[in-house]
């Protein structure tokens, strides 16, 4: 009986509940735009993977420099993933970037570095400058077997992030 509620269990699972491919991998490029105010400071970048369950899988970059002091400004990246995991910040954290167009390459694994199993996510990018404002780019996500490339509308504290992803 319990062999049968197993295979009728995996027959039932979805197709995305595979790992993603070796060789899956999602191009990230946004702007940080120049601004003319006084008192500029460059802005503190969270970019993270979220779960359907809501809970951060994976952290594709936090540009934060050596500042750890302000990393509870980052809001939401703070409660989903910092506070859990703010002993080792300095480990993925880089430096603070200038205005301008910035890429960066994610290689398909989660935090445990495994890869993550195809399926639904949230990409969320947040931007928040000291003396500045603060932006929150939330884009639901499909990772599986089809490429895709798409494009979310610019804010204040980040213009359009563009995003490729190849199976």
């Amino acid at each position: 009986m319990r062999v049968a509620a197993l295979a009728l269990a995996l027959a039932l699972s979805p197709a995305w509940a595979q790992p993603l491919s070796d060789s899956a991998h999602l191009d990230l490029r946004l702007e940080l735009p120049a601004m003319d105010v006084a008192n500029y400071a460059r802005p503190y970048v969270a970019i993270w993977l979220e779960d359907g369950d809501r809970q951060a899988v994976a952290n594709l970059a936090l540009w934060t420099g050596n500042q750890t002091d302000w990393l509870k400004d980052i809001r939401r990246w703070w409660r989903q993933f910092g506070r859990y995991q703010a002993d080792g910040v300095d480990g993925y954290s880089s430096a603070t970037r200038t205005a301008g167009v910035h890429q960066l390459q994610w290689d398909g694994t989660g935090t445990d570095g495994k890869r993550l199993a195809q399926g639904e996510y949230t990409l969320y990018v947040e931007v928040v400058r000291e003396h500045g404002g603060r932006d929150l780019v939330r884009q639901r996500i499909t990772l599986g077997d089809s490429a895709f490339t798409l494009s979310t509308e610019p804010m204040a504290e980040v213009g359009a992030v563009e995003l490729t992803y190849t199976p």
